[in-house]
């Protein structure tokens, strides 16, 4: 009817590096390889967009992305769509301006946990330390962790992007979850991917499904049962020696754990 304001539809993306299309070998996600990372980032921006168009063809109002992979800095602001504004993560912020007026949250480009068999470049936020990452005991990657912040905003995650172990691990952590499969590992540092129209058309997809969902309110946020006990275990010991100082208490060699209220207490 004339005159009623168009219900918002607000969807955020926050782009990881490693699950989008194209991109299978470590030298394209390594900011330190001038050859390659290019590439990579040209491939992020390509997947950014399309995301950000199915987002608006599905009905969104307003989309914010984000790029989370070292800490931000892959994307071209020139080269995203118009529609669209940007941000890049804070300290202790993975996705700054989310808040409970946000419909849903896409999980782009990402991946599997560490330890994951069979998973292109898999780990839990610090490859060089992050051995397991638990949420009252589930064991957990970075799908959950991020999850769970949008979930403190009452926001559920929507779709998820990658490997095929990546939608096993979305699927089991977050239920009936729209994803995409635009890769498989072949070991850790190699990866079989769909060819670009073909990926994009998969994304695509499953974004549109996963907003037009989002509109019906047919998804439920992802919320550990608190207070909540988060448990980090390293690679080594003396990766453990200065998280006391950050509010951890050491349980063994390798291991921290941290009782929290909410999941913007559980800082690292």
């Amino acid at each position: 009817m004339p005159g009623l304001r168009r219900l918002q539809l607000k969807i955020y993306i926050l782009a990881d590096m490693e699950g989008i299309s194209g991109i299978r070998r470590a030298t394209q996600v390594d900011p330190q390889s001038a050859e390659y990372h290019g590439e990579g980032r040209s491939l992020m921006m390509r997947e950014i967009n399309v995301a950000i168009e199915a987002a608006f063809a599905a009905g969104a109002t307003e989309v914010v992305a984000c790029d989370t992979h070292a800490s931000g800095g892959q994307v071209r602001v020139g080269e995203m769509d118009a529609r669209a504004s940007y941000e890049t993560p804070g300290p202790g912020r993975p996705m700054p301006s989310l808040d409970g007026s946000f419909s849903g949250v896409i999980l782009l480009g990402h991946h599997a946990r560490a330890g994951t068999l069979d998973a292109f470049l898999d780990h839990t936020m610090d490859s060089s330390a992050w051995f397991e990452f638990r949420i009252n005991e589930a064991v957990v990657g970075e799908i959950g962790i991020e999850a769970a912040w949008a979930g403190h905003h009452d926001v559920p995650v929507i779709m998820v992007s990658g490997d095929a172990t990546t939608e096993v691990e979305a699927r089991a952590t977050l239920g009936d979850v729209e994803t995409a499969v635009v890769k498989w590992g072949i070991g850790r540092q190699t990866a079989k991917c769909l060819s670009l129209p073909r990926a994009h058309e998969v994304i695509a997809g499953a974004v549109r499904r996963a907003v037009e969902r989002a509109g019906r309110k047919e998804f439920r946020p992802y919320k550990p049962k608190l207070p909540a006990e988060a448990r980090l275990t390293l690679y080594r010991s003396d990766m453990a020696d200065g998280m006391t100082s950050r509010g951890w208490e050491r349980v063994d060699a390798r291991t921290v754990k941290k009782v929290v209220q909410s999941m913007p207490e559980m800082r690292w």
